[in-house]
């Protein structure tokens, strides 16, 4: 099917562009713009005029996908889509009467929530490799992302697009307009491009959600069984340059700094994309959750900096469990190879394009100083219908400790038929480092099946070699491991009309584990249950019992550890606003210390949020847990038991100051109390055994602070001034102190603390 029709048609003359904010500086690519422009024109104002829609596919059949019945939609939902030669303008019109309460509340781009919303998702390439999900609040708040792997979705990008909202008594509607240039775009051999698409909608008061097509995110499949349309081939010119600024005062240190870079965009046409940065911001407004980790493997933090989100999907190929992937940009501008803080980022440089059917992408990025190291990143795909095969290759050079670290990898997915998802990546790495070589391999296999009837199965299974090393640049968060996993799912969405439940997704799953030796770790069972409720709100709850095993990891390389039964419990729940109140909770139990199930760990979390308006929002969290068996690592072979009291005290004021502004106080604070029960060592067959207390192992407690306030005027689209204070600091004593002291002297550490103003603008045609 085709829609829209091609430049200069009646419908599209209709149209008339209004810019809401006009670029004070536009003048100095007048050329471009003028070189660029079309002589139509698109209004994007939220009011669906039917002339302006002439010609456009309209949608009507939309069908409850949440809980996921297929029944039609509870509330008429109406959709448009037309390709137009200044992008791809999408319209929803949603019925809402005064007796569906409207969730006004305004929010910050990307933030979540239970809110009423429209989300237009899309594959420009219709090979179901890479979309995009453009969301709009009927307050006006939006968010975009990414959506890799069938379903992953990640924020971290943010797109230059058009939107705007208007509502009447009885309804709300949305009008988009995204341009061509968003997105890379593979150039079809036909002169028409073929699309994926869904459209789905948010009723916040009841978690209702219509789509269109009959899809969920909830199932294996998502991105590749979107709905494909064909549109004419339209194509645009950007060249975007974003410049910043940065002064930075260190009021802990006494010192002045002044930094500024800029980030470089140019799209000449739909298949070929070049993005560059000197001198990129790290991030210096945006502040990360304070984590208090003792564990072997580190804590996963996204990616703020606009030059890494920018058109990243490509690059996004996981291996391994959880965040693992094979290409982490946190790594790049990190803790440096000398322990002595953050990279210094020089210079980046990325290319995204398509040759004939091959999507490619380019990665490359460069430290300064003696400890810097460089960073290099080679991607490519094909689609071949049924299959779809991928190659990427990584490397990294790191002078300061004589180490060259490059990771081999091929990706296939296969789909024998619509029930069947088959994914496959096979990598390997090859480390030189003072002379020595070292090679090892892995693979991931899963296999998704949908049954029928609301039942689904999985199995997976993943090998990653002994030597296996790809954090270099990747994020693995463990080698040497051999993990066989089976999951039976069913999703029911008929509850009792009485029921607070719309909806249950349950699933159990049977695992073992195995390091590359052959050791067993452990197996384990679990059961899981996802409800969404009548109230708009949902909960989840886990339990999982583990054999006795043993850990390999805890020691950091100095012996395995024998370890009993282990059993971990997880409850969550939230509710969206009602009145001026929203809330989440969550309560986890776990035996998994020395003492396994009999002594089990107890934590307990309640973040409420006040709604003092539309604008205006505090939200506050308490967290309490109480472990009586929190087993650590000392050094060497050396372990000990504490009973460990921890208090985390979290607040934010979020507040949304007209269209352009935005206010945001957050505060988090922790408070650790640990007293030792018992110091061990790793003894014969990796059994504990008991000692007297040796030098370093005593009680402890920490203290942790992070707090910002931070203010942001949108001086044009991705364009702002940010005014930041931050403070934090940690403290560390070896001897017991209650949890109040703590918070007391939580508030007055400052071991950190300065005042930021940043100001970047993007010049764009």
């Amino acid at each position: 099917m085709t829609l829209g029709g091609p430049a200069g048609s009646a419908h599209t003359a209709r149209l008339s562009v209004v810019w809401s904010r006009m670029n004070p500086f536009a003048f100095l690519l007048l050329p471009l713009c003028l070189a660029a422009a079309s002589a139509d024109a698109i209004e994007v104002d939220g009011r669906i005029d039917p002339a302006e829609w002439q010609g456009a596919r309209h949608i009507t059949d939309f069908v409850l996908v949440q809980p996921m019945t297929g029944s039609p939609a509870t509330l008429r939902t109406e959709a448009w889509i037309l390709a137009t030669p200044q992008g791809l303008a999408v319209a929803f019109r949603n019925q809402q009467p005064p007796e569906v309460p409207r969730s006004m509340q305004r929010t910050r781009r990307d933030q979540g929530g239970q809110l009423d919303r429209v989300n237009f998702m899309v594959d420009f390439d219709g090979d179901g490799r890479t979309g995009y999900d453009f969301m709009v609040t009927v307050a006006g708040g939006i968010s975009d992302e990414v959506i890799t792997s069938e379903r992953n979705f990640n924020t971290d990008w943010d797109g230059h697009w058009h939107h705007a909202v208007s509502q009447d008594e009885q309804a709300w509607s949305v009008e988009m307009l995204i341009p061509w240039h968003v997105a890379p775009m593979a150039r079809p051999a036909d002169g028409k491009r073929t699309l994926g698409v869904y459209f789905d909608r948010v009723v916040g008061s009841t978690g209702e959600r219509f789509g269109w097509p009959d899809i969920s995110f909830q199932n294996p499949r998502f991105l590749s069984e979107f709905t494909r349309i064909e549109v004419p081939l339209y194509e645009q010119a950007l060249l975007a340059v974003t410049p910043y600024a940065v002064a930075v005062e260190d009021i802990a240190q006494g010192a002045t700094s002044f930094d500024a870079g800029a980030d470089v965009f140019w799209k000449p046409n739909g298949q070929f994309q070049l993005s560059g940065t000197l001198n990129p911001d790290f991030g210096q407004v945006e502040s990360d959750d304070l984590v208090v980790n003792f564990g072997a493997v580190e804590t996963f933090f996204g990616d703020k900096r606009p030059f890494f989100t920018e058109n990243q999907g490509l690059f996004d190929l996981p291996f391994g469990a959880g965040n693992s992937r094979l290409l982490y940009t946190r790594r790049i501008g990190g803790t440096t190879d000398d322990r002595q803080g953050a990279g210094d980022v020089q210079a980046a440089i990325k290319l995204n394009g398509s040759l004939g059917q091959v999507r490619y992408g380019l990665l490359a990025a460069a430290e300064a100083d003696e400890v810097g190291r460089d960073f290099f990143a080679l991607r490519a795909t094909r689609d071949f219908g049924v299959q779809d095969l991928g190659g990427m290759v990584t490397r990294v050079d790191s002078p300061f400790r004589d180490r060259r670290a490059t990771v081999y990898a091929v990706d296939h997915l296969w789909t024998p038929g619509a029930a069947w998802n088959i994914r496959s990546v096979l990598v390997a790495s090859s480390v030189e480092q003072a002379g020595e070589r070292t090679d090892d391999s892995g693979l991931q296999l899963r296999v998704d099946q949908a049954l029928g009837n609301g039942w689904r199965q999985q199995a997976w299974f993943l090998h990653s070699g002994d030597q296996l090393q790809l954090n270099d640049i990747g994020f693995l968060d463990r080698n040497n491991f051999n993990y066989l996993r089976y999951e039976l799912a069913r999703r029911r969405s008929d509850p009792p009309s009485g029921s607070a439940y719309a909806s249950h997704d349950w699933r159990g799953a049977a695992s073992l584990r195995r390091n590359d030796q052959g050791l067993r770790i452990t197996e384990a069972v679990a059961l899981q249950r996802f409800s969404e409720r009548r109230d708009g709100g949902n909960e989840f709850f886990d339990v999982a019992v583990f054999t006795p095993g043993n850990d390999d990891l805890i020691t950091r390389g100095n012996g395995a550890v024998a370890v009993p039964a282990k059993l971990s419990m997880f409850w969550e729940r939230s509710r969206p606003q009602r009145g001026r109140w929203s809330w989440y909770g969550s309560l986890r139990s776990a035996g998994e210390g020395l003492d396994g199930p009999d002594a089990l760990s107890l934590d307990v979390f309640l973040q409420p949020t006040l709604h003092l308006s539309d604008s205006l929002l505090v939200q506050a969290g308490v967290g309490v847990q109480h472990n009586p068996d929190w087993l650590l690592w000392r050094g060497a072979d050396r372990l000990a038991s504490y009973r460990a009291d921890q208090l985390r005290l979290s607040g934010s004021l979020q507040w949304q100051i007209g269209s352009r502004q935005e206010l945001r106080v957050k505060l988090e604070t922790i408070a650790l109390d640990a007293s030792l029960r018992q110091a061990w060592v790793v003894g014969a067959g990796g059994e504990p055994v008991g000692v007297a207390t040796p030098t370093g192992t005593s009680d402890f407690s920490l203290a942790n602070l992070g707090f910002q306030v931070r203010y942001r005027y949108e001086l044009a689209p991705l364009s702002d001034l940010y005014v930041v204070y931050g403070r934090g600091g940690l403290d560390n004593e070896d001897s017991n102190r209650s949890l109040a002291d703590l918070l007391g002297d939580a508030s007055s550490l400052d071991d950190s603390q300065q005042i930021l103003v940043k100001l970047s603008y993007r010049f764009a045609n």
